[in-house]
């Protein structure tokens, strides 16, 4: 199977995208927080637009404090689901109130409206943590099956439990992204049936 070999498999991908900073541009981790929140069920083109003047207005944690949920609002009505987003996004920065409280553990982080695990794995990679987990989203959960490492799953919590099964933790941090830039760049979809992954 290809997992029992993963050096001669998977080493080459590891090699094509290690480090490669994630699509989302993000400037810190509270910028990194904010859209992976917003992220979900849209692209990531979409998010580095809308945010150019987010950010302008909003440029931390505390500064989300002092406003309302509608204005927040209003800054995002062209992403999709904005209106939880907005809420989740209000709601976490009363939780934080700063950008030093933003947590980095997984178990804290998904503790926060708006984070599954695949935005977690995302903050901890993109941020040097250890990885406590795998990153999958569409891309991965599209990709993987082909390359044979796991069945043709729609839930990326499955496939990411697979994944840490097969996989050595050394590569954790690493090759879910890698799954994922090979998704967008060269494995592209057949078909969008999956359900999107937090």
């Amino acid at each position: 199977m290809l997992f029992d070999n993963w050096k001669d498999n998977l080493q080459p991908l590891l090699d094509k995208y290690k480090g490669r900073k994630h699509p989302l541009a993000y400037q810190n981790t509270y910028q990194l927080l904010i859209m992976v929140i917003l992220s979900a069920q849209d692209s990531d083109a979409n998010i580095n637009k809308v945010t150019l003047t987010f950010f302008e207005r909003y440029p931390n944690v505390n500064s989300l404090t002092k406003t309302s949920l509608e204005e927040i609002t209003s800054y995002i009505t062209t992403i999709k689901n904005y209106q939880n987003k907005a809420k989740w996004i209000f709601e976490t920065a009363l939780v934080l109130q700063s950008d030093n409280a933003i947590p980095k553990n997984l178990n804290h982080l998904i503790a926060l409206k708006g984070i599954g695990r695949k935005s977690a794995n995302v903050i901890l990679r993109e941020t040097n943590q250890k990885p406590e987990g795998i990153i999958v989203d569409l891309h991965v959960i599209r990709v993987v099956p082909r390359i044979g490492l796991t069945p043709k799953l729609e839930d990326g919590n499955k496939i990411e439990k697979l994944l840490i099964e097969q996989l050595p933790y050394e590569i954790w941090n690493e090759i879910g992204m890698a799954f994922s830039f090979l998704g967008r760049e060269i494995c592209r979809p057949t078909i969008q049936n999956v359900k999107y992954v937090q």
